[in-house]
């Protein structure tokens, strides 16, 4: 071989090898920005869940409260019941 296809030669190895990493990286970053999207949805999935849940969760407060205060009432009610029936007996 003459000295300047040698030349030729490691020059287009060369050419050929940075092309195959700039390909390689172009590849990385094309998957890395498709798993930062995939993130990113999931991310705003997992934030609609939260809201969801938090919703949720107040509702059901709401509702513990109101059992809750109902509860009392009913037990109020019934030491009343059972006041009025005791009076009612010891006549």
């Amino acid at each position: 071989m003459m000295p300047a296809e040698t030349t030729a030669k490691s020059a287009l190895e060369a050419l050929n090898k940075a092309l195959d990493q700039l390909d390689n990286e172009v590849d990385r970053r094309v998957e890395a920005s498709r798993n930062s999207t995939e993130a990113a949805a999931e991310l705003d999935r997992m934030i609609e869940d939260r809201s969801r849940i938090a919703l949720e969760l107040d509702q059901s407060q709401d509702r513990a409260n109101r059992l809750e205060e109902a509860n009392r009432e009913v037990s109020r009610r019934l030491v009343t019941a059972m006041e009025t029936i005791r009076a009612v007996l010891d006549r």
